[in-house]
């Protein structure tokens, strides 16, 4: 009678975990960030048709966040008729952008490089982050970028009083310390330093209201600001 109760308590938990495996199956299913964290397949398929610059090209990858994927939303003539490749993931950090670095940037054989990350690391999405792991998450893309002959321009993060998300991290610090390792880091290296900040910022350290919607994210006028700094960053990385 106990092997039998044994074994009938064996096949229980058996089964308990064979249901337990299938759910948690079928929640890694309906949950991308759990079978593609660093969203590999958002852009494999645009990756595939753009194909390699054509002679005399100088094809220009922008990797970064919603701030820059929300660029083409918000100012498309920005991108149109250019070179210009958009590659930003809403809500992406820099160890997310590090994974897709290749595939969506180094693949694509640009000239340039544009990258605007670490406000999500600030805000935590993806996990608390310290700056010395967002430092080294920007370093490792810049240097596999000049590994592969891409020109790197390292932007400055934006300002940001408050996350509308995860409101009272008390991000302004964190942004200028950020933003001074990186100048220093980009000067230090031969990059171009990309200064979005300064003409942004209010005087409580956080976004222009008029350069946004939220506290975080350019508007038009954001972009409009944003763009002719971009363009002349990258005629000074390309005469690198």
């Amino acid at each position: 009678m106990k092997r039998n109760k044994h074994i009938s308590l064996l096949i229980m938990f058996m089964v308990s975990g064979l249901c337990v495996n299938a759910q948690n199956s079928d929640s890694a299913k309906e949950d991308p960030m759990l079978t593609d964290w660093a969203n590999l397949a958002r852009f494999h398929e645009d990756n595939q048709k753009v194909g390699l610059p054509v002679m005399g090209e100088n094809r220009v990858v922008f990797m970064g966040n919603s701030i820059t994927e929300g660029w083409s939303y918000a100012m498309p003539d920005f991108f149109a008729g250019k070179p210009y490749i958009n590659r930003g993931i809403s809500g992406q950090t820099t160890p997310q952008m590090l994974i897709r670095f290749r595939p969506d940037v180094v693949d694509l054989k640009p000239a340039v490089v544009v990258i605007l990350a670490g406000i999500n690391d600030i805000a935590g999405n993806t996990g608390p982050s310290t700056q010395k792991m967002i430092q080294d998450n920007l370093a490792s893309m810049a240097e596999i970028a000049r590994a592969n002959g891409i020109r790197v321009v390292l932007s400055s993060v934006l300002p940001a009083w408050d996350f509308p998300w995860k409101p009272g991290m008390q991000p302004a610090e964190k942004v200028i310390a950020l933003n001074s390792w990186i100048k220093t880091y980009a000067l230090a290296n031969g990059y171009i330093y990309l200064d979005y900040f300064s003409p942004m910022v209010d005087d409580r350290l956080g976004l222009k209201a008029e350069f946004t919607y939220d506290g975080v994210h350019p508007n038009l006028a954001g972009y409009q600001v944003m763009a002719p700094l971009a363009e002349k960053a990258i005629q000074q990385a390309l005469k690198k």
